[in-house]
């Protein structure tokens, strides 16, 4: 199977664009947080670009809870960790008999899933680009299924930066040279643009993504 590239990460924005409004551009802040979020990334992590882009964000403007908002926000990309091996983790552990292969849910896990999940419309175009990963994650651990949704909620819950630029800085991470990784980059591409992000700050954003620190190492 081919890997995924820059170019086809592009080629699904330019489609889920098609019709949408050019929109405004970022502004000077805008970019910098999500400069801030690539450079802070797990999968980039780097002290000298790191420290350039925390004094480029206060540069632009910033405040210190915008700052560690951003920096909230995308030390979460861990729970891709989780995203990635869920579905195959329960299906094996059913095959060796370590989990009932009915995938009912117990009193407890029931629960959960009404508290976190429910009929929240949310997580249903989220489970289409992760199918089957919520449930498996709730089967084989309660505790990382409700650990998952309350550390990715923190920088939600402060609100020190606008939604629409938390979902593009996501987007921007998930786009990353050194990541890449198409489930969660549609997500927040969708959620961009239902939030009423237009074309050109979609397309700078991913501009962003593509400049972002190649990773060569943490000392």
């Amino acid at each position: 199977m081919p890997g995924v590239s820059l170019h086809d990460l592009r080629a699904i924005a330019e489609e889920k664009c098609a019709g949408i409004m050019e929109g405004p551009p970022l502004g000077e802040l805008e970019r910098a947080l999500i400069a801030l979020g690539t450079a802070a990334s797990v999968t980039a992590l780097e002290r000298r670009p790191i420290s350039a882009a925390i004094t480029a964000a206060f540069d632009a403007g910033a405040s210190l809870a915008q700052v560690q908002e951003m920096i909230a926000l995308v030390s979460a990309l861990g729970v891709h960790s989780l995203m990635a091996t869920a579905v195959p983790a329960l299906a094996e552990a059913q095959r060796r008999g370590l989990v009932p292969a009915d995938e009912a849910l117990d009193a407890g896990r029931q629960a959960l899933w009404d508290r976190h999940v429910g009929e929240d419309p949310f997580w249903d175009g989220f489970s289409r680009e992760l199918p089957g990963f919520l449930k498996s994650l709730l089967l084989l651990s309660p505790d990382l299924f409700s650990g998952f949704f309350d550390y990715c909620a923190i920088p939600w819950k402060s609100g020190q930066i606008r939604a629409s630029v938390k979902e593009l800085a996501a987007m921007a991470c998930d786009a990353a040279p050194t990541h890449r990784f198409v489930p969660g980059f549609r997500v927040h591409l969708a959620n961009a643009i239902k939030l009423g992000v237009g074309r050109t700050a979609i397309m700078q954003t991913l501009d962003i993504a593509a400049a972002s620190p190649e990773h060569e190492g943490y000392r």
